[in-house]
């Protein structure tokens, strides 16, 4: 769970090659595009232009090297030559990659041509309550902090968080300990300590946060057929505060 200086240079490795891989997303023009074509360029992208595995695939069995989750899916979408991505969409795109035994686990939602002013503030309240948690990570505080300050901005904005799934910790194994919920107390929960490594991840919903999940075992859906978005990456604890591994062009902690 704690992680070497030599194991954490590794994981700021892969955590920069997944962030080019989204940079690379970033400039295509996802309307009209299957998510099967979205995961296989995403695969080439992986294994031909930067030389390292898509963690996802064959992981307990799934075939693909993201999850494509569209509008009302919560999280966990099975790519498809079916699904095709439309003006208007939001669209989900959680991807894992590993580099030399490490992993790095990180998403966006994407918004696709026209999106509805309802569904622009949801994608961007649940990129700030992902960076609300995420500044709560630092040695001595506690992971109720950072789910709590997740829910808090969530619940302000009068949406609601999935309990179902939550983040975790994250190395040589794409899910370890411990496990991240996007709710809780301050002062409870496990305490942070200098070179763990983790995910914050939350799903908001427009309505109810019950989900369920679909008859092919994968896809989560809101009960009530409202929107959800997701944001997430991988962070570890410094010395002094947060470094997120997978931190993007452009992007700024909080």
């Amino acid at each position: 769970m704690v992680k070497t200086a030599d194991e954490l240079a590794l994981m700021r490795a892969s955590g920069r090659l997944l962030a080019q891989v989204f940079e690379m997303l970033d400039t295509l023009e996802l309307a009209g595009m299957s998510t099967l074509a979205i995961n296989d360029l995403v695969e080439r992208y992986i294994t031909h232009d930067l030389s390292a595995r898509p963690a996802s695939k064959g992981q307990y069995g799934f075939a693909y090297v993201l999850n494509s989750s569209i509008n009302q899916v919560v999280c966990h979408g099975v790519p498809s030559a079916e699904d095709v991505v439309k003006n208007g969409d939001i669209v989900n795109l959680d991807i894992t990659l590993e580099k030399n035994g490490f992993i790095a686990d990180s998403s966006k939602t994407y918004m696709v041509g026209e999106v509805s002013p309802g569904a622009k503030r949801l994608v961007r309240v649940t990129q700030e309550a992902m960076w609300k948690g995420i500044k709560q990570v630092r040695p001595g505080a506690r992971l109720g902090d950072v789910g709590a300050a997740i829910e808090k901005h969530a619940k302000a904005n009068g949406y609601s968080v999935v309990r179902d799934y939550c983040g975790h910790g994250i190395g040589r194994e794409m899910h370890e300990a411990p496990d991240v919920m996007h709710f809780g107390r301050p002062g409870t929960g496990e305490l942070l300590r200098e070179g763990m490594t983790f995910t914050i991840e939350p799903m908001i919903n427009q309505g109810t946060r019950k989900v369920s999940t679909s008859d092919d075992g994968w896809t989560v859906m809101t009960d009530d057929g409202k929107l959800s978005a997701q944001f997430e990456h991988t962070v570890a604890v410094t010395r002094t505060g947060v470094e997120v591994l997978t931190l993007r062009t452009g992007e700024k902690v909080g």
